[in-house]
């Protein structure tokens, strides 16, 4: 039965046999490493839990459900998962990516990705010439982040997906910002999906994990081959908490969308503040074709303000938002991706991209909005 995404939030795609004991609603958590064999040569269908447990399991087939992938692995964070998908290239490769990628991706790429002989560059995703232009002979996937992390551009899936298709390239889509309840890149063509788990699907800033998604079976069997390999499992614990997490997401993030657009609008109008950057602000440049491939805008928002000292001041003033890294959950976060999450990267490379003194990322919560406002409009008083 074909359930809505609601349903699948809660009961996975439905059609799983159960790992549930005595009638459990909740699924339980196996918190064993190893599982004895019925007899020789036989296996419950759990053998070491490096390689499967059934609250993972559970967790996994759930995602599977939502991103209407083929099979998905659950990774003890989102950098796992993104050093698992590096596994599947070879020495020589290229890899073509979005230009404004979360700054933990680009350490990934250039440090660890860098000594195994992958290649990588980097272009505005949003400019299809640029995309084509940058392919090379050896290039063999395009990594995207759409909406990307932090400035918000968008990428168009299905023009990515004729690109991939004329050069023979695989598509790997970021999906983190807006989740499967609002994009769902592998109906677009993506060949992997790749989650912080830790952020949207978690939903309580409480637990990390992270997703690798996969669209067709022999992707699917090699990376389940370098997972149970490499060890980079999501443990039982874990794996529940972030199941309880799905359970509430698309009630979450309708709020905290709502919550959202009240405080883009808000910003807007505020002397103090320069800019805007929201996917769901009609004069955003992206908010057209993020209209066509996903069914919402999510709730992450960037701005630039009038000055660093500005933001300095912003940043140790709020009260109800919390000044830390990471988003999704359902406490409003503010962070400086100058200091925190891009600062990695080179100076001149964060400029050019506008990831400035005077700029900030917001990722809001379910919060009241109205408080919320009133926060900010303290902070910058």
């Amino acid at each position: 039965m074909n359930y809505g995404f609601e349903t699948r939030c809660i009961h996975g795609n439905g059609t799983d046999e159960k790992t549930h004991s005595y009638g459990s609603v909740a699924v339980p958590i196996y918190q064993a490493a190893t599982f004895a064999h019925p007899g020789i040569g036989q296996s419950t269908g759990y053998d070491y839990t490096r390689e499967s447990n059934p609250t993972r399991t559970e967790l996994e087939h759930t995602m599977s459900a939502l991103e209407g992938a083929v099979d998905t692995v659950a990774c003890a964070n989102g950098m796992a998962a993104v050093g698992l998908c590096l596994e599947l290239f070879d020495r020589g490769d290229h890899i073509l990516c979005t230009d404004d990628l979360y700054g933990g991706s680009v350490r990934m790429f250039e440090s660890v990705g860098g000594k195994r002989g992958l290649e990588f560059s980097y272009v505005d995703t949003a400019d299809a010439d640029l995309v084509e232009a940058g392919i090379r002979e050896n290039t063999k996937a395009l990594y995207i982040e759409t909406p990307s992390n932090p400035t918000m551009r968008v990428t168009d899936l299905r023009k990515m997906k004729e690109i991939a298709d004329k050069h023979d390239l695989k598509i790997i889509v970021d999906n983190t910002f807006l989740s499967p309840l609002f994009q769902r890149p592998i109906e677009l063509g993506a060949d992997l999906v790749i989650h912080s788990g830790t952020k949207f699907l978690g939903g309580h800033n409480d637990t990390l994990a992270g997703f690798l998604c996969s669209a067709d079976e022999e992707t699917a069997k090699k990376i389940r081959y370098i997972y149970k390999t490499v060890g980079s499992c999501l443990a039982p614990f874990d794996s529940y908490l972030i199941l309880r997490g799905i359970k509430t997401l698309s009630v979450r993030l309708r709020a905290q969308q709502d919550n959202a657009i009240k405080i883009a609008n808000w910003l807007k109008g505020h002397e103090k503040v320069k800019q805007v950057y929201y996917v769901g602000l009609k004069e955003h440049p992206g908010y057209e074709v993020n209209a066509s491939q996903a069914s919402g805008f999510g709730s992450m928002i960037s701005f630039k303000v009038d000055s660093e000292a500005t933001a300095r001041k912003l940043l140790e003033r709020v009260k109800l938002i919390a000044y830390a890294e990471s988003l999704g959950g359902v406490e409003s976060l503010i962070t400086y991706p100058m200091l925190q999450t891009h600062g990695d990267l080179p100076v001149e490379v964060r400029e050019k991209l506008g990831i400035t003194e005077d700029f900030l990322r917001l990722s809001v919560g379910i919060e009241n909005a109205d408080d919320l406002i009133a926060d900010l409009e303290q902070a910058l008083a």
